[in-house]
């Protein structure tokens, strides 16, 4: 048995370090936290201080009964889980749930997987920095009172099942509000007037700009008219060098950012990757909001950038960290090695590795050096200057290993970057031609997941490790979703010069194209207004940014948790209960105008089952008439006369081969009826643009794609694609296709081997069943368990052997033992449910919580197990 045990939080992790350390080590995996709060309100005692009771989930249960047993009989426990707030608190939980005494235990931290770091940190223990699991303490108590506490009041004042959180909530109301501004957005056109020159060599063009623009087109008219025989003449030439510096090595948000921008990857998954390299000890700590590198680093990347690239192309810098809240990771992200341009693995860990290093390596590399030219070109007739620009790299520096990207969609430098061909100052030019084009002005852009990083972080919400946990909570919960959009065909008017003659055209462009953007859903938008209305510090900027400020204080020990969690939930307990009592019901209703035909007024508004619009009230006589509007639409921006169209759906066409067709919208969207088959209508498409012909074409897509393709046992086999991938369905069971088959070119072979496995799996999955009761014990990929309609539910130990029930018990339980079992689990599963009546008595969030205290450490934070 090794004589010291040390427990990091993942396998892969434990895996890399135990290859650096003797066999007086063994390394183990928590597999990240090992308890969590309890599920009700049970988990916070508000009362008693905040005082949380943890509990061990059973998946966990087996790895902290293994933990704890080697701990009993190791000499030294380390532990060494990250360095941060949420691996310090992983190195608590373990210290209390395992057991574990001061003076057999020790706290190391590295940011780097490299044998010399984990052997110098385990030079350097320390103990437990209580400091840090206050600060994420402090935060999870907070989230999860703000959740427990605010999800009640939008289940009764908007629809159940809605959900809020504190960072989350102010991430969707940024992206609400720029949804907002650019919908009132209004553009101004605009004539921009480039020209093309000659000088003297056929072979080269000297493109110049007019600095103004004419926001009228008889303006720009009369210019181009006015240089009809106008001599141009170059009236100054300057030329002065300028240079490029790199930026700073990545932190966690820039590595999101530029990711995001170069490899097109999300920013979960680049957490993803990076937490897989860092783990296999290619990079540094992935969490940080530091971009300082070590000392050793900065020897390390000199070496490598005069070995590489020589002694001119080094220049080591010093970079200073921006950000206030910077304290808990103390170096940026880098390679570990940065004599390895590239690691083994999949694409996307070589693609990510591969920006970090170019990043981490151009960040001690000498400036790009350039020298740039602007001509200014006279026109006889007239008292403006043309400009002409461009510029000429004289020197590559950090440019031979990486230029940053940028999110700005306005860029239009693209002549900038042009080389100058040789002109002189009182040089005549020939005009080729000159153009004047109308130019639109452009709405703030839409966020991407990575710009969004970018302004939470500009505003002091979140921290590196809440980032991409916060942009997936959102798109989660319905609240927003990332996604591409088609633009729409505008025309633009152009005026061209050439050869003393004016030409204008008419011309097309498609104009708010959006690709992998970030939208408010219906149910976003309602959810913001309404806590914009009556939580407004929930969902203010600079509040949730103090917040953020003050777990800063409990981290580095300023202040007290506890304290600052009184001060927060007060008020907001408060603010809550007043809500409850006098707040309206909220669904973003909008009043679009009168029917013209009714005289009844039509409103678009949040249903039940999503975005709608009405025709008529509730207290009318008849009853209101609604209709879904299309995914295309949204209920801040749907006109009267569109609302109005919606009604027309479902409407009837001529029959097709004996049955009837017609045309709607249902809860999954838009279909086409055919006699008493629904046929989905492709994404995008307009149903209410769809004619007889374009319907029996979508009704003969389908019977084609429903036509059996084989036969298996006198039974008919189909095929099709559904939302788990191809499947072929035969005797009413659905068998999905594995990429190892050619799904377009199945066998007769394949098809019987297909069907054979699932029928062979369908026999087995059963223990017992009772269809009529919506009961069965079935086989499933982690043992057997409980299915009761669609709940699926465990397995407890049987009580006669203290152990898990065999295939042999589990056939002999009768189904009132099954339904006992049920209900220990689903109380109130087999009562018979009251109707609904219009008023209830909810509990009031937030009511006091009532658990025994616990005495607690001096230094520890208060907590129970």
């Amino acid at each position: 048995m090794a004589k010291n045990l040390l427990i990091v939080e993942s396998p892969a992790k434990a895996k890399t370090i135990e290859g650096y350390l003797g066999k007086d080590f063994l390394v183990k995996s928590s597999y990240g936290h090992i308890r969590d709060l309890v599920k009700g309100d049970m988990a916070i005692d508000i009362e008693n201080n905040f005082t949380q009771t943890y509990e061990v989930p059973a998946d966990k249960k087996q790895v902290v009964a293994e933990l704890k047993k080697l701990a009993k009989n190791a000499e030294m426990v380390w532990l060494a889980s990250d360095e941060d707030r949420e691996g310090e608190a992983i190195s608590w939980h373990l210290f209390e749930t395992l057991n574990l005494k001061e003076d057999k235990t020790k706290r190391i931290v590295f940011h780097e997987i490299t044998k010399p770091a984990i052997l110098r940190a385990i030079e350097a223990p320390r103990t437990i920095d209580y400091n840090l699991v206050h600060a994420q303490q402090a935060r999870r108590v907070l989230d999860r009172l703000v959740g427990f506490e605010l999800s009640p009041v939008l289940w009764k004042k908007i629809k159940p099942s809605l959900s809020a959180g504190r960072v989350q909530s102010v991430a969707v109301r940024l992206i609400v509000d720029r949804e907002r501004e650019i919908n009132k957005f209004a553009a101004t056109a605009a004539f921009k007037i480039s020209a093309q020159f000659s000088n003297g060599n056929p072979k080269e063009i000297v493109r110049a700009e007019l600095p103004q623009r004419f926001s009228q087109e008889s303006e720009a008219e009369q210019f181009l008219k006015d240089c009809i025989d106008a001599e141009f003449k170059v009236a100054s030439l300057e030329t002065k060098p300028a240079k490029r510096n790199p930026a700073a090595p990545f932190t966690t948000s820039t590595l999101q950012q530029e990711a995001s921008r170069k490899l097109g990857y999300s920013v979960s998954r680049t957490m993803q990757i990076a937490q897989r390299l860092y783990e296999s000890g290619k990079i540094t700590y992935m969490r940080t909001d530091s971009v300082n590198l070590s000392e050793t680093a900065v020897q390390a990347a000199a070496q490598e950038i005069k070995s590489a690239y020589g002694e001119k192309y080094h220049q080591p810098r010093v970079y200073k960290t921006k950000s206030a809240g910077a304290q808990e990771a103390h170096e940026a992200i880098r390679p570990t090695y940065f004599d390895q341009h590239t690691v083994a693995g999949d694409s996307s860990e070589q693609r990510l590795y591969e920006l970090i290093w170019k990043r981490a390596i151009a960040s001690q590399m000498s400036e790009a050096l350039f020298e740039k030219t602007t001509a200014q070109i006279a026109v006889s007739s007239r008292p403006e200057y043309l400009i002409a620009e461009g510029e000429v790299l004289k020197f590559d520096g950090f440019l031979k290993v990486y230029l940053e990207s940028s999110d700005d969609e306005d860029n239009e430098e693209g002549s900038n970057n042009n080389m100058l061909p040789p002109i002189s100052k009182g040089q005549i030019l020939s005009l080729q031609q000159m153009n004047a084009i109308e130019r639109f002005s452009r709405p703030p852009a839409r966020y991407t997941e990575a710009s969004l990083v970018k302004k939470l972080e500009e505003l002091g919400i979140g921290r590196p490790s809440t980032y991409a946990p916060t942009i997936s909570t959102i798109q989660n919960r319905g609240y927003v979703v990332k996604e591409d959009r088609e633009g729409r065909q505008r025309t633009f008017n152009t005026i061209t010069l050439s050869k003393n003659t004016l030409s204008k055209q008419t011309k097309t462009e498609v104009t708010g194209a959006e690709k992998s953007k970030l939208f408010p859903t219906d149910i976003g938008e309602v959810v913001n207004d309404f806590l914009v209305e009556h939580f407004k510090d929930i969902v203010d900027f600079n509040f949730t940014a103090s917040v953020e400020k003050e777990f800063d204080e409990i981290a580095q020990g300023l202040k007290q948790w506890t304290n600052m969690l009184h001060a927060f939930y007060k008020p907001f307990h408060e603010e809550v209960q007043v809500t409850l009592d006098t707040a309206d019901r909220a669904n973003g209703e909008r009043l679009l105008g009168v029917d013209p035909e009714t005289g009844k007024n039509v409103y678009a508004k949040v249903g039940k089952f999503g975005p709608l619009v009405q025709i008529g009230q509730l207290d009318d006589e008849e009853k209101p008439r609604y209709a879904s509007i299309s995914k295309s639409q949204t209920v801040g921006t749907i006109t009267l006369e569109e609302a109005l169209e919606q009604f027309r759906l479902p409407f009837q066409l001529e029959d097709y081969e004996g049955k009837e067709v017609s045309v709607g919208v249902g809860r999954f969207g838009p279909y086409v009826k055919w006699g008493d088959a629904y046929i989905s209508v492709p994404k995008n498409e307009d149903p209410l643009t769809i004619d007889f012909d374009r319907a029996t074409e979508i009704i003969r897509e389908k019977v084609s794609a429903d036509a059996p393709v084989a036969e298996h046992e006198g039974m008919p086999v189909t095929k099709g694609t559904g939302r788990f991938g191809p499947f072929i369905k035969w005797n009413n069971l659905f068998i999905n296709v594995p990429k190892a088959y050619d799904f377009d070119n199945l066998t007769k072979k394949d098809i019987t081997e297909l069907i054979q496995k699932k029928v062979e799996k369908e026999a087995n999955r059963f223990i017992q069943q009772w269809p009529e009761e919506k009961i069965a014990i079935e086989n499933g990929r982690w043992g057997p368990f409980i299915r009761f309609g669609k709940e699926m539910l465990k397995l407890r130990k049987n009580p006669a052997s203290n152990d898990k029930y065999t295939p042999e018990e589990l056939a002999a339980l009768s189904l009132e033992d099954v339904k006992a079992l049920i209900k220990e689990q689903v109380p109130n599963a087999f009562e018979k449910k009251a109707k609904a009546t219009k008023k209830t008595t909810d509990a009031k969030p937030g009511a006091k919580k009532v658990a025994a205290p616990k005495k607690v450490a001096a230094k520890k934070p208060a907590a129970k197990k």
